[in-house]
């Protein structure tokens, strides 16, 4: 189990994320919304081959650091992958599949998470 507080486990993830060259790299803070977790962080890859070596390297780092992911969603293949680490979930996507989930705007919309919640109830 870990004993890094929330501000070390974010700067972990963001200076592994830095040292493989994401890009764009974001922290929302969404604690305020959702008990899932307390910070998203998106980040650019430059291809799919990018985005996974970018997954791997996160998740040999916080676990190196005691703090095992949760899971981790996207294959070899894919353009989005989604590592879990609990109180943070990152998001490595490539420009395009950023630009089109937009979670920045979703998740800086509570209106928007609302929405998508009701309709997912009906």
């Amino acid at each position: 189990m870990t004993t890094l507080t929330l501000e070390q486990t974010l700067a972990l993830i963001i200076e592994t994320l830095d040292d493989l060259k994401a890009k764009n790299i974001t922290t929302l803070e969404i604690e305020h919304l959702t008990e899932v977790a307390e910070r998203i962080i998106i980040c650019d890859a430059t291809s799919k081959r990018h985005v996974k070596a970018l997954a791997d390297k996160l998740g040999a780092a916080t676990k190196a650091a005691g703090l095992a992911p949760l899971g981790r969603e996207g294959d070899k293949d894919s353009d989005w992958t989604l590592v879990d680490l609990g109180s943070v979930v990152v998001h490595i996507m490539t420009p395009q599949a950023r630009e089109f989930y937009d979670l920045e705007g979703l998740w800086l919309s509570p209106e928007a998470l609302k929405d998508l919640a009701v309709q997912a109830r009906a």
